[in-house]
């Protein structure tokens, strides 16, 4: 793509990811977001425009339908491909499976999220760890909250040579807190039916050479995801080097319980008080305090924010895919920046 000229990207679904993709977007000096379509007709759909976004209607009927009920439309989805060089599809899980052929016969480049299949794509996306073999491809999957959670951690032992294999537990969030109210779990716990649960293999179609297993279990609550892990370690360390292996990820931030903060709801407060917009965790939040390595075993948690970690990686896979950036670090840096990402820590 023309060095100097904006990115021209589409956002498809404005529900919890793909509003703040276009927020994001929006935030990018190299970017222009060319609009946002959707199939809602309520507030949601009012919230684009008055953005100043481009509304369009994911069909040609819904485009029709929103502007019976008085949304000003600006055409439908083949109307915002034709103005946009990528697409991000935050559409419902597997309904982007669908949408692939039109972006294919459009000719658009286009990612998916992590509730695609790696086989969509070919190819899945964690800007530490796949940003090169990302470039200049026609698309790619930015894999799950949690997924990206896993490659972020291990990377960063793997990295520093010090990881060996991994075994996780993952404390699955119900829903997403804004449906809630439709459904969910209460007052039990729901194990996922498999071991591994699928964000190892996941993470895997990422970096095949991780040696990881996952177990998970949904809870009662919505703030967030939270992980358990025991790393068998390459050989002995001590805490301070193991610190210092994940202090070298961009996107890795160390909290401590001694700073009061005990739970997610706490770092989730933290976010509000940093004035992140919705309150966006875009960093794993690990506790300092609470890792512990004994020998060549090494445990640790960490808070994941699902509904937002996802999003600085698909920011750096639009620059990977249309090659406006060639250097991983350079986008990731530059999306930190504008994202304000690494200023969690409230100690050095």
């Amino acid at each position: 793509m023309e060095k100097g000229k904006a990115i021209r990207v589409a956002v498809n679904g404005y529900g919890v990811i793909g509003k703040r993709v276009a927020d994001a977007v929006a935030a990018q000096d190299d970017m222009q977001l060319a609009g946002v379509a959707d199939v809602t007709l309520d507030w949601r759909a009012r919230i684009v425009t008055g953005k100043g976004f481009r509304l369009f209607g994911a069909t040609t009927e819904r485009a029709e339908a929103m502007a019976k009920s008085g949304l000003e439309v600006a055409g439908s989805l083949e109307d915002l491909l034709a103005g946009a060089d990528i697409v991000v599809d935050c559409t419902p899980k597997h309904v982007a499976t669908g949408n692939v052929e039109t972006y294919r016969r459009k000719g658009i480049k286009f990612i998916v999220q992590g509730g695609e299949k790696h086989s969509v794509t070919g190819h899945s996306f964690v800007a530490e760890a796949s940003y090169e073999t990302a470039l200049g491809r026609d698309c790619t999957r930015v894999v799950s909250c949690n997924t990206t959670s896993i490659v972020r951690t291990l990377s960063a032992l793997k990295f520093a040579g010090l990881l060996a294999r991994a075994r996780g537990t993952l404390l699955r969030r119900a829903t997403d807190p804004w449906e809630s109210h439709l459904g969910g779990i209460m007052n039990t716990l729901v194990p996922e039916a498999e071991i591994p649960s699928h964000q190892g293999p996941d993470a895997r179609s990422v970096d095949p050479d991780l040696d990881v297993i996952t177990m998970a279990v949904k809870v009662p609550e919505t703030l967030a995801h939270m992980h358990y892990w025991s790393v068998q370690l390459a050989r002995k360390a001590e805490k301070d080097e193991i610190l210092e292996a994940f202090c070298s990820s961009p996107r890795i931030s160390l909290v401590r319980m001694s700073d009061g903060l005990t739970a997610i709801n706490a770092i989730k407060e933290l976010m509000a008080d940093l004035g992140r917009p919705h309150d966006n965790l875009y960093e794993v939040a690990l506790w300092s305090d609470m890792l512990k390595v004994e020998g060549d075993e090494l445990f640790y948690a960490y808070m994941v924010d699902n509904q937002a970690i996802v999003i600085p990686e698909t920011i750096d896979a639009i620059r990977a895919l249309t090659g406006f950036q060639a250097d991983a670090r350079a986008s990731i840096a530059q999306t930190n920046a504008s994202l304000k990402i690494g200023q969690l820590n409230l100690r050095a």
